[in-house]
């Protein structure tokens, strides 16, 4: 402006130059910018609303703060990236954009910085599901959660709102994802040092380390640098059934190393092995038939396992709880966490191998069988199951019996024994006989009557008349029940009435007798002989052979339709008659 003329001007020589040529050469004297161009700008103020920034125009541009995140550094006099969105709004005002000025250039930083392996700046905006938001050039990237750090995160809170150092690690350009990670930083450090450790490392030397992380299986330690695992069975001696129980987090333990593989950089490592295995230290006084009183830690159906000091177990099989022979599983003696005394039935500390019993601890019963059993004492067991030859019983835990299905009744035809009792029900007994050796007694219940056949001996003597009642009528002929008890069988020939009608069934009539035998429990009855004269074929009843059987024996089943029928007594004796007559 040297040459311009003052006293032109104070003179109003320049009182013509319009308003228009003055806002053109100042106009001129500005940068030259257009909507939606990325310019470059230099910050003027900061605060924690705003950021002011001139780009050279007539006005300058206030940019949110936020914007501004991935940068905290940001500071008067730095130069930055905007967008110029609007060179003048309502207000008069320039609108500029740092994160769309980013956001312009952001994809081609993004590419550069994964191609050369950059270390870049970033915003951790927020959590999201497995990992965490953050703010690279504007870009939202995603963080998963395992590559904040090499040590594993429980709480992902405390890194909303840092800026911290990532490397891009993957980005998918068709749908613009961008995977970032922090961890890979620190990795190539991390990984030399775990070569150094791990040469260093040697079988059955111990360290210290420190609890980083608590699994279903085993626990991470942290070796200073490298990790190595205890699984959950080298804890400790005893059994563990959640690792919480031993270790807790960030703790500080000596542990020895069983195993390690360089190649794959796995480390096994052991926390009980340093302290001695609990069989060497039992007591060398504990012998076979001592007794002991431990834990259940184990169930199977099979038996039960019980730690009687930690790390020192023992097996209670399931024959070895209780005396009974009835097969039955574990579950219904004992549970896990039951504390139990028992009898140590083997010990073999070599194999570190021990074998335990609880019957042992109750009197065999089988021992003194004779002394609460003799034979023919009475007493009432309870029923388990039926077979077709009979019932077992069970006395008490351990003593079973078996009622033969001719030991029931006196007088009843049993055709099954479920049709006399019921499975679980009580039943009075008498011991018949004793196995010992195979532990099993010999009962019967009809026993426990006289036997009515005794009595029905004198009572239906053959030719003698009773009263009865037609129960049963069948083919072959028809059961009658005895007025005074038992009963009696009888054809059809002989049902035949004085009007020559059949008897039927419900009937209540006379009978005669016309055969008693007591060994087979056979009454063979005719009604038709009561009012028939000299038609009776009466056979006495048959003496007992010196060699019979004792009531006490076995009997036969009464079934009154067996043997000789009067069908056949009625043809021997015409056949007898026509000889006769042919002499």
């Amino acid at each position: 402006m040297d040459d311009f003329n003052w006293d032109e001007f104070e003179n109003g020589a320049n009182a013509n130059v319009s308003k228009e040529d003055l806002a053109k050469a100042y106009d001129e004297t500005l940068n030259k910018i257009s909507e939606n161009q990325v310019v470059e700008g230099t910050v003027i103020s900061v605060d924690k609303k705003e950021v002011v920034v001139n780009i050279g125009y007539k006005s300058d541009g206030i940019i949110p703060a936020s914007e501004f995140r991935y940068n905290p550094e940001l500071k008067v006099g730095d130069k930055v990236e905007v967008y110029v969105e609007n060179q003048e709004d309502k207000k008069g005002q320039l609108v500029l954009s740092h994160k769309k000025a980013r956001l312009s250039k952001s994809w081609e930083r993004v590419n550069a910085a994964l191609e050369n392996e950059e270390v870049i700046q970033g915003y951790i905006k927020c959590r999201t599901k497995g990992g965490m938001i953050v703010d690279v050039f504007g870009i939202e990237a995603f963080l998963p959660g395992s590559q904040i750090d090499v040590h594993p995160i429980r709480d992902y809170d405390v890194f909303v709102g840092k800026t911290m150092e990532f490397k891009v690690v993957k980005i998918n350009q068709e749908f613009r994802n961008v995977v970032v990670s922090h961890k890979a930083l620190i990795e190539a450090e991390l990984e030399a040092q775990r070569k150094e450790i791990i040469s260093k490392l040697e079988k059955g030397q111990i360290l210290e380390g420190t609890v980083k992380n608590i699994t279903s299986y085993g626990v991470f330690v942290d070796l200073g640098g490298v990790d190595g695992l205890i699984h959950i069975t080298d804890l400790s001696w005893g059994r563990v059934s959640d690792p919480h129980e031993v270790v807790a987090l960030d703790q500080k333990i000596n542990v020895v190393i069983l195993d390690f593989d360089e190649e794959k950089k796995r480390i096994a490592l052991g926390l009980k092995q340093l302290t001695p295995h609990p069989w060497d230290a039992l007591s060398a006084d504990l012998k076979v038939g001592d007794h002991v009183k431990g834990k259940v830690v184990v169930m199977a159906d099979y038996g039960a396992f019980v730690e009687i000091a930690p790390g020192v177990e023992g097996l209670i099989h399931v024959s070895e709880m209780s005396w009974s022979q009835h097969l039955r599983s574990a579950q219904e003696f004992m549970k896990v966490g039951d504390e139990v005394e028992a009898v140590i039935l083997t010990l073999d500390r070599d194999e570190r191998k021990m074998s335990l019993g609880i019957k042992q601890l109750k009197e065999d019963p089988w021992e003194t069988i004779e002394v609460k059993y003799p034979i023919g004492s009475k007493h009432t067991a309870k029923v388990r199951n039926f077979t077709n030859f009979g019932i077992f019983v069970e006395l008490e835990e351990g003593v079973d019996g078996l009622i033969h299905i001719s030991d029931l009744s006196w007088t009843k035809k049993v055709k099954h024994p479920s049709e006399f009792t019921t499975q679980g029900a009580d039943i009075d007994v008498v011991v018949l006989e004793i196995d010992k050796e195979n532990r099993r007694l010999s009962l019967g219940h009809k026993q426990l009557e006289d036997n009515p056949w005794d009595t029905y001996e004198t009572i239906y003597t053959p030719g003698s008349v009773h009263q009865g009642t037609i129960t049963e009528l069948m083919d072959k002929g028809a059961v009658i029940t005895l007025a005074e008890g038992g009963e009696g069988f009888a054809t059809p020939k002989h049902l035949v009435k004085e009007d020559g009608t059949q008897a039927q069934q419900g009937e209540t009539l006379d009978f005669k007798v016309i055969e008693f035998v007591k060994e087979t429990k056979r009454i063979i009855l005719s009604h038709s002989r009561t009012f028939e004269e000299g038609k009776d074929d009466i056979k006495p009843a048959r003496k007992q052979h010196s060699n019979k059987k004792s009531s006490n024996e076995t009997p036969t089943i009464n079934n009154v339709a067996a043997g000789t029928t009067l069908g056949d007594l009625d043809a021997l004796a015409k056949l007898k008659a026509e000889l006769e007559k042919g002499e």
